[in-house]
């Protein structure tokens, strides 16, 4: 057994994906079980890390929910390009083994009071575990997305029916549709929970930080930035 290898069994829990459920072009729904997700605690916002062959090379997903008594959670994964992650997210099948770090620390959002979740298709999954299986459907959420009609299925499939799409333009113009949004949601009393495009988080929090709100009720966490990788 090679040294990655031997480093993936000391760190990682051996999990197989159980099922997966296409639910657009671009996303999937994949449940992992693993008996070492039994007894686990975990809180909404938590991530967790999938090895893609090396312990060296892992993609981050946040959990949907979580099940400690049966050892089974649930990711959404998107396949937006042609990284190991995206390749994943197309090629698993129920019955493949994979590695997983995790679930650990990424974004505290219990405290989050009257949460609204910013973000784009990488959010989703977040605020799917923020909303949880009683409220999802009344969560507010502001999602730019890339192809707002492959979206609308992931949302209708979760029961996000509060969610608001802005389709991506070439020159960031979508986001003033968001930054609109903003003033009446802070004025409400929202905290607010900003995921996904560090660029996109950097210039939403400063329209919410012009609108008054206290840096208490602001959460951000970058998953991605063009052409970095590992954000989060």
């Amino acid at each position: 057994m090679s040294w990655g290898r031997s480093l993936m069994r000391m760190l990682m829990k051996q999990a197989r994906a159980v099922e997966v459920e296409p639910v657009s072009e671009s996303f999937r729904l994949i449940t992992l079980e693993s008996p070492e997700f039994k007894g686990i605690q975990w809180v909404p916002g938590q991530k967790v890390q999938i090895a893609m062959g090396s312990a060296f090379v892992a993609r981050t997903f946040t959990p949907i929910e979580w099940d400690a008594a049966a050892g089974r959670t649930r990711i959404l994964g998107y396949a937006h390009g042609h990284g190991p992650g995206s390749a994943w997210v197309r090629e698993v099948s129920p019955g493949d083994a994979c590695d997983v770090f995790g679930p650990r620390a990424s974004l505290d959002v219990g405290e989050a009071r009257m949460p609204v979740v910013i973000g784009d298709e990488t959010s989703i999954g977040l605020a799917c575990a923020l909303g949880g299986p009683r409220r999802p459907a009344t969560l507010p959420c502001l999602f730019e997305v890339k192809a707002a009609a492959s979206v609308r299925e992931v949302i209708a499939r979760l029961h996000l029916d509060a969610a608001e799409l802005f389709e991506c333009t070439g020159n960031d113009t979508h986001l003033d549709g968001i930054e609109r949004r903003l003033p009446d949601l802070a004025a409400a009393g929202a905290s607010f929970v900003l995921t996904g495009k560090a660029s996109s988080i950097q210039r939403l929090r400063r329209v919410i930080k012009d609108s008054g709100v206290a840096a208490s009720r602001v959460l951000t966490k970058a998953y991605w930035a063009p052409g970095k990788t590992g954000l989060d």
